[in-house]
């Protein structure tokens, strides 16, 4: 058997992340039949969008082999237990009422079998405290700034589920060093062309620096500009602006007015009048973006938005365009594409890093030691597409619940802007809680319980008052909710601060 070769084109979070994991997978250094090697440009930086994740990137970076100690003092992590939304259900009142909701990464609490949910929709409405906040102690945890564990609690686990937030471009020289440790070859150039061969698969790349460079497998990771996916093999690029409106995002980072500031547990999603503005918090600043419609605002509205969000106009900020949407075929004959040349949706849920870690653990798994190089083509593209149409179908829903009344709001909550799968499942949720069998495991990245909290975090009505007799537990439940209540006291107490625990971290 021919050796086998792989060529990444691009680094940044996707082009590493794909190098250390397939030399992992693939046991690199000890396989004398695989090669990968990765193209760097050495004039392109890194977008870095996304400086935040979900909680599956604890077991990449685990499978990887990189410390979580060295990971967040090299990458300037924090922890993130969960997504807080400011404003999403109506804009903030006269009287400067406002409603929030927290998305915990925690799954509500159950017991024997036991859901706590259909007894939460059964309270009172008037009188019930927020459903999060219900069913996991992880909501008033994160709420007063607390960590999600305690220092020496081991790597990468905890009493409460969590994610991180990092520098993008660090986390990519985090990745990198790891990848090269575990035998991938890093090579310096910028792409000129690609040549196709007589069956239209890829023949070689050019590079100004090192000339022509061929391999059995092509991994696309470079970005927006989408080099070989897009421009060399033409796969077409399904724009879902229909859907998700928001295709632009004005971004900046403000350093602390004090460094003892805390540091808050959670992406914080404020609702504006026509998109929203996340507010990260890192070590040594926020990471602050406006995301927005451009059909909606212009670029001076979404400054000004920035601007009174910030609270002053000293900083830099940038405009980062995008089309939401993704391509229906992602492995074309030879060559593949992972993160931002195979599709991206928006900022919302970090699904960015998500579709990443998706994608090359797809192709680790199904990855052709031999015959075609294209046999796992088609599987590959049905499971990554339908990832990305129930991505689609979990974002759209934090926005079609809104009731507020700006035209942006107004056409995310028209009926012909979402989706028929989701208008489906939001009829059936009329009547019963989201359950494990709405959805098929191997296409979720979001768990039956995620759309729980954005569900009646939004103030959705399941109503179960018909069927009340089948649910004759309702003493124990009170107990149950009375226990979290006194769960979440103590782990309050209990917790370190968050700035304490990174800053206990850092300075070991």
């Amino acid at each position: 058997m021919g050796k086998r070769r792989i060529l990444i084109v691009g680094g940044g979070t996707a082009g590493w992340l794909t190098a250390a994991y397939l030399a992992r997978f693939l046991d690199l250094a000890d396989n004398a039949q695989i090669e990968i090697t990765l193209l760097e440009s050495p004039e392109l930086g890194i977008i870095g969008v996304g400086e935040g994740a979900f909680p599956t990137i604890r077991t990449t970076l685990q499978f990887l082999g990189i410390d979580e100690t060295r990971f967040i003092r090299s990458a300037s992590a924090t922890f993130k237990q969960g997504i807080r939304f400011n404003d999403w259900l109506h804009a903030p009142a006269a009287d400067g009422t406002r409603h929030h909701y927290l998305h915990p990464f925690e799954a509500p609490f159950y017991t024997e079998g036991t859901s706590l949910v259909p007894y939460w929709l059964l309270q009172d409405e008037r009188a019930r405290v927020p459903f999060a906040e219900a069913v996991t102690i992880q909501n008033r945890v994160a709420e007063n700034q607390r960590a999600p564990k305690k220092q020496g609690e081991g790597e990468y686990s905890g009493p409460l589920n969590y994610a991180y937030h990092f520098d993008a471009s660090r986390l990519a020289k985090v990745l990198q060093a790891r990848a090269i440790e575990l035998g991938v070859r890093h090579v310096s150039g910028l792409l000129t062309d690609v040549a196709l061969d007589a069956d239209g698969a890829i023949a070689r790349v050019n590079t100004r620096e090192l000339g022509a460079l061929e391999a059995d497998l092509y991994v696309d990771c470079s970005g927006f500009r989408a080099e070989l996916i897009g421009k060399a093999l033409g796969a077409p690029f399904k724009s879902v602006k229909h859907v998700l409106f928001t295709d632009r995002a004005l971004a900046c980072k403000i350093p602390y007015a004090d460094p003892d500031a805390p540091i808050e547990s959670f992406t914080i999603a404020t609702a504006h009048d026509a998109g929203w503005t996340w507010d990260i918090g890192l070590e040594g600043a926020r990471g602050i973006g406006t995301v927005y419609s451009s059909t909606h605002m212009s670029d001076d509205q979404a400054e000004a938005v920035l601007r009174a969000y910030v609270g002053h106009d000293a900083y830099k900020a940038r405009i980062i365009p995008f089309e939401p949407g993704y391509r229906e075929a992602q492995w074309v004959k030879n060559c593949v594409a992972v993160g931002l040349s195979g599709g991206f949706l928006e900022p919302l849920e970090s699904t960015g890093v998500v579709l990443i870690e998706a994608a090359v653990a797809m192709i680790a798994e199904l990855f052709p030691h031999n015959g075609p190089v294209d046999a796992p083509a088609k599987r590959f593209n049905a499971l990554i597409t339908g990832r990305f149409e129930r991505i689609i179908n979990f974002l759209k829903l934090h926005y079609c619940l809104s009731r507020r009344d700006e035209p942006f709001w107004r056409d995310n909550a028209d009926p012909a802007s979402i989706p028929e799968g989701l208008q489906e499942l939001l009829a059936q949720w009329r009547h019963r809680p989201p359950g494990r069998f709405d959805f098929l495991l191997d296409l979720e990245s979001f768990a039956f319980f995620n759309y729980q909290y954005i569900l009646y975090g939004m103030d959705y009505r399941t109503d179960l008052s018909g069927g009340r007799g089948d649910f004759p537990n309702m003493a124990a439940a009170e107990k149950l909710f009375a226990r979290i209540r006194g769960f979440s006291e103590q782990a309050t107490a209990d917790l370190p601060t968050h700035r304490a625990l990174i800053r206990a971290i850092n300075a070991g």
